[in-house]
């Protein structure tokens, strides 16, 4: 298979990956190596703050974009940062020009998102691990389900608000 055939668009399949890649990574073990010490005082394991975003950018090429899903994680024990992982994924994705124009933003926020998400789960798992922690293991995401949500949230902020007449 050429370059310019793999490049193409198949007009049965909505959406096409190009590419996918890093774009950002970062880890901060900050109180290394004391927080990589078992720690007999502490009160539990380790708790987890995960943040999951997720945009989306038009390219100057016909129907191309870039789709950046965004993974935030903070571990904690007893109010000490034991580390912050960040990482930036990105999709470079076509929308074919049969999908109809009210399709093409939930594709690029539900779908790209879906297929990146394992890899840029295990890009953090191993990150952690390297960080000298056990793995990290982040349960699945409903992205259907974030982008309802904040399509719902947008509809509510722009709906007419009642006002009372005395």
């Amino acid at each position: 298979m050429t370059d310019a055939t793999q490049n193409k668009q198949d007009p049965h399949l909505p959406m096409m990956v190009h590419a996918q890649y890093i774009k950002d990574l970062s880890f901060e073990n900050p109180n290394a190596p004391a927080s990589l010490r078992p720690n007999a005082d502490a009160k539990g394991g380790p708790s987890m703050d995960v943040n999951v975003n997720m945009n989306a950018t038009k390219l100057p090429d016909d129907n191309m974009h870039e789709v950046v899903l965004t993974v935030e994680a903070k571990a904690t024990r007893d109010d000490k940062l034991l580390f912050i992982a960040e990482l930036q994924y990105a999709v470079v994705c076509s929308i074919s020009p049969n999908v109809p124009e009210q399709h093409v933003h939930p594709l690029l926020m539900i779908e790209a998102p879906k297929m990146a998400f394992p890899f840029a789960r295990q890009i953090l798992c191993d990150a952690v691990i390297g960080g000298g922690f056990p793995p990290m293991m982040l349960n699945p995401v409903d992205f259907e389900g974030l982008y309802l949500a904040q399509y719902k949230k947008e509809q509510d902020a722009s709906a007419p608000k009642d006002t009372a007449v005395n």
